[in-house]
This record gives structure tokens, sequence and C-alpha cells, in this order.
């Protein structure tokens, strides 16, 4: 336990009962794809319950980049994918993949996380760095005009940024290694969480996820070793604390160490753990919590990743596979079934409900019972 929660721990129950009461209350190069043609059946099923749509065959094709590992995914409006790896940002938009490594002002190296913002000037990109976050609009090449938030430009609170969400206010949360940052309408917000989140917290446990609200201006940031902070946009533009959801409270969480964070259009909250998976329903903070764990039907208890898919069904990326949520069971699949790679890094659903999994080798597609294997 984080040794600044416990001296915080009689005061902050007391604040998950007033955040229950309140929430009660407030409601660049391009490359054509080449596939090699090597379908095969898949060997082993898991127990896949996919509706009506059993896996049937999965498919190798070739991306034509030497890149392996795919760490985070975003998809835009026109469905293109933008994932981050080791060499870059790289883009899919059904037809072409593309690098984009030749913009000198977007960085290649050191990358952690990005993501879509719809905004009056136009699709905006946010790239997540060890040297800033940088936002470049839409389409993106090697002349394209960026912006890079630095401490030495901006108010922002580290130039390493972990990760970053955009929320339909629209906000902007940046979360650095000293805490998260917040911009609205190209206004800085002031941070006014140090009573419940010190600047400590952040440096000793790594911010690992970051997920908004349906509303976009409360945000849920998962860490290593502090379980999740919640955070909200107040009434004169600053970040205000609200509560802390950490094992040692009165709520059902496995872990401390949480690497995943999703919500649901319905407000239903997911937090992925290196000891299971909890869901948290409704706004009363302290009830309506469950805990799944491979006894319950995971693949792995290691959560590094989740996404619902069109249906409703949630999607579970581990250390040893995916599992699929339907409601009421759980159902997995691995490189048996036809994955790339087991290790599930980042999921997203496109805009035709097409599930894209990124992975430490590649990555691999589902479409209409076929896994589609990218490498």
């Amino acid at each position: 336990m984080s040794k600044y929660l416990y001296n915080r721990f009689n005061q902050l129950v007391g604040s998950l009962f007033i955040s229950a009461v309140l929430c009660q209350i407030a409601f660049s190069s391009t490359i054509e794809r080449k596939p090699k043609n090597t379908p095969f059946q898949s060997e082993r099923l898991v127990n896949l319950t996919i509706p009506d749509d059993p896996i049937r065959s999965s498919i190798f094709t070739d991306t034509g980049i030497s890149i392996k590992v795919f760490r985070s995914v975003v998809v835009d409006n026109d469905n293109t994918k933008w994932f981050v790896s080791e060499q870059g940002i790289v883009s899919f938009d059904g037809e072409k993949w593309v690098l984009h490594n030749k913009n000198p002002k977007v960085a290649t190296q050191d990358l952690n996380d990005v993501a879509y913002e719809v905004s009056p000037k136009g699709p905006l990109l946010w790239i997540a760095s060890g040297k800033g976050v940088t936002g470049t609009t839409l389409p993106f090449n090697a002349e394209t005009d960026v912006t890079t938030y630095l401490i030495g430009n901006t108010p922002i609170l580290n130039d390493k940024v972990l990760r970053v969400s955009v929320g339909k206010s629209p906000i902007r949360w940046f979360g650095t290694a000293k805490g998260v940052s917040a911009q609205r309408e190209e206004k800085w917000l002031k941070p006014d969480y140090d009573d419940y989140y010190p600047v400590e917290l952040f440096m000793d446990n790594t911010i690992t996820s970051m997920a908004t609200n349906p509303g976009g201006d409360s945000l849920y940031v998962a860490t290593k070793g502090a379980g999740v902070a919640r955070m909200m946009r107040n009434d004169v533009d600053g970040i205000s604390g609200a509560s802390v959801y950490a094992q040692w409270g009165p709520i059902l969480l496995p872990s401390d160490n949480i690497y995943s964070v999703f919500i649901e259009n319905n407000g239903t909250k997911w937090f992925g753990t290196d000891k299971g998976i909890a869901r948290h329903i409704g706004n009363n903070t302290l009830q309506n919590w469950k805990v799944y764990t491979i006894k319950d039907g995971l693949i792995d208890n290691f959560v590094q990743s989740i996404a619902s898919d069109k249906t409703g069904q949630i999607w579970v990326g581990t250390k040893s596979g995916v599992s699929i949520y339907n409601g009421s069971a759980w159902s997995s699949f691995t490189k048996d079934a036809g994955l790339n790679s087991n290790n599930i890094l980042c999921i997203a659903v496109d805009q035709s409900g097409t599930v894209w999994l990124g992975t430490d080798d590649g990555v691999t597609s589902y479409e209409k019972g076929k896994f589609t294997n990218y490498r």
C-alpha cells in the first residue's frame, strides 16, 4: 500500500461516502498490403462464444514494416487505426500501412500513448512521449505543422507524458510523471488535488492508464501501486480530487496495481489489475462491485487492456491471450486459435465493428469469424 494513501485512509473513506452522494445528485512511408495467402484452420478453440460467428480461420498479412510492438491504439472518424510502436506512429486505413517517421517535429522514440480528438479546428491526434505531448492535425504527414506542450512553454507538470485522454467536453487530460494536467478550450486548468494526491504519489506510483467518464469532465487515473485516482473539472476551471479506489478501501479491487481502465457508454467502469479485473456499475462508489479472475473464466489475471465491441461484449487483453465477457460468461482465445501473440497490449474497435489487438508481435484483427494477423 502506498504510504501516502495510508496516511490519508480515514479522510478518504469519508470522502468516498461524500463522493457517492454527490454523484447521485449531480450526475512517413507507405506500404501496400501483401497477403501471404497462408490461411489455416484454428487448431484449438477455447470455449469461444462470439455470437453467431464462430472463428473459422486465420490469415497472415505482411505489413512490409519491421515493427513488432504495438502498445497503444485509437480509431479516428475515418476508420483509420493509429498505433504507438517502438519506431513511431503507425497508421492503417484498411489498405495501406504507414510509418510516420518523417516529420522532424514528432518524436519517434519513447512514445507512450495516443488519443483522438474532434475539435472545431478539425480532427487532431495527440501523442504522449518522454518529450512532452504533441498535437497534430489530420491528415498527418512529413510537412504537417504540430504543437508540442513542454514545461518550457506551458503549465504542464512534467515533460514525461505517460498517458493522454480526451473527453467530450472537450477536455484534454495529460498524465505526466508528476501528476495530471488538463486543458479546456486552450485554457489550462489549475491542479487543485494535492490534498488527495500529492506529487510524490505519482512519482512513486507511475500512471499506467487513463479514461474519462461519458461526459468527459471526470477522469479515472490508474497507477502502479496506488490504485485509481478520480479527478474532475470543478466550477472554477480547476482539477479537483474526488476519491481513491484502492484495494484497502471499502470497495472491491483485487490489487492496487492497475494497468488498464475502460468506461462503457452507460458509465460502467472496468479496472484491469495484475490480480484480475474489477467492474463497478452505477454512481454509488461503495456499491455494485464485482471482481473476475481466472476462477471465473479469465485466461490470465494480469489485465493490460479493455474495450467493448459493437454488441456490448467486453474484450480483455492479458499476458496470456484475450478473454471476452458476454454479460454472463467468459470465453477466451490464444495463439492456438490464431493470434499473433498471447501478450495483448492494446485493444480498439473500429467503426465497422472489427476488433483490433496490438501485441508484442504484430497486430491481430477479428471480423466475422476470421482472424487477420499483420506482421
